[in-house]
């Protein structure tokens, strides 16, 4: 391809890394930019290289992928470089904390290679990697927490955010494709396009991933609400 989705692999195994490169460099349409066994390499190469997505592991020496991410994510030069966070295990609590720091999703080391790569695509399109049974549940143990967000400050989260909003942000915190919240609520489907956008730009919010967890941090869904 003449535009192929650059990634970083970030990772501290060596032998995990070279894997994954293999698996990148077999596909037409994906290409491995950079290989990184520190957070501190990951953003100084997400600088340089400035991958379309980073495959961040979260336990690595020097920096680890939590702060790591939130590096790239909030730097002026790497701010539209997306993270997909890889973890061994699904209720690991660091990936709550990379997801706040602005990860796009993650996904499970033993993952099959062909979900991987749907899964890098997806979020190299700018859409989030939600999964409505792993990733739900993850956010809503840990918002839980007696540390979460005060009373006060949950109250303050969806300022501006109208009715119709709560009502699709709820359901996109449910694990619900935009298809399924049209139907739901029986509107169009550029419409809840246009309220998601709106909530994004009103929550400033990265993506639909971040969207989730304004959801449970501010109360709007919680323990009840799980499937």
């Amino acid at each position: 391809m003449d535009n192929p989705i650059r990634v970083l692999v970030a990772d501290d195994q060596v032998l995990l890394r070279g894997s994954l490169r293999m698996l990148l460099e077999s596909t037409a349409d994906i290409v491995a930019v950079g290989e990184a066994g520190t957070g501190v390499e990951a953003v100084e190469l997400a600088v340089l290289e400035h991958p379309h997505v980073v495959l961040m592991d979260i336990q690595m020496p020097d920096m680890d992928g939590i702060e790591a991410t939130r590096r790239i994510c909030e730097g002026a030069e790497t701010a539209d470089v997306r993270v997909l966070v890889l973890t061994t295990f699904d209720m690991d609590e660091y990936v709550y904390g990379a997801l706040r720091a602005g990860a796009s999703g993650f996904v499970l080391k033993d993952t099959p290679p062909t979900d991987l790569l749907s899964a890098i695509r997806v979020v190299a399109r700018g859409e989030s990697l939600i999964s409505p049974t792993v990733t739900r549940r993850l956010i809503a143990e840990f918002v839980r927490r007696p540390e979460s967000s005060s009373t006060q400050v949950r109250g303050r989260l969806l300022a501006g955010v109208t009715d119709r909003e709560r009502e699709v942000l709820f359901h996109v915190a449910r694990g619900l494709s935009n298809t399924e919240i049209a139907e739901l609520l029986h509107v169009s489907l550029a419409t809840v396009k246009t309220h998601i956008g709106s909530l994004l730009a009103k929550l400033g919010a990265r993506d639909r991933a971040q969207l989730v967890i304004v959801a449970y941090e501010s109360g709007l869904v919680n323990a009840t609400h799980r499937k």
